[in-house]
């Protein structure tokens, strides 16, 4: 089994945001040479995280909305004692999850249809990595 690994820094101009990364993580795919296995996306920080869905911008606005419901800003969350103040982030990272699994098929990402990796910041404005690891032969 051969394995590939690749690092991308994300430094976002806004405290939250959700990026499309599908075209990257092809990208370390096709650089790797693998075509049958698994790629790994993965945020290398508790408060972001990676998800798989629709590259649709109404359900972009409906997902941070839901988020926002679950795990306003703002509240008096017991990490803010330490002297955080990204408690609803790191619940956030919670709800989203951090990391993604993708089948590799004859060197492509094995979606379903309509189907897209997103990396999602929810404590920007400063430096962050996501690994990507592809695995197989």
């Amino acid at each position: 089994m051969k394995f590939f690994t690749e690092y991308i820094t994300f430094n976002t101009k806004n405290h939250r945001e959700y990026i499309n990364i599908t075209s990257d993580v092809s990208r370390v795919l096709k650089e790797s040479g693998i075509k049958e296995g698994m790629v790994l996306v993965s945020a290398m920080h508790i408060t972001a995280g990676v998800y798989i869905n629709d590259a649709e911008s109404g359900l972009i606005r409906d997902i941070e909305e839901w988020l926002q419901k679950l795990a306003p800003e703002g509240p008096d969350y017991y990490h803010h004692r330490t002297g955080e103040i990204n408690g609803d982030a790191h619940l956030k990272n919670l709800l989203i999850g951090h990391q993604v699994i993708v089948p590799v098929t004859e060197g492509e990402l094995d979606f379903g249809p309509w189907q897209q990796i997103y990396y999602a910041e929810f404590d920007g404005q400063r430096r962050k990595r996501l690994i990507i690891k592809v695995m197989g032969e």
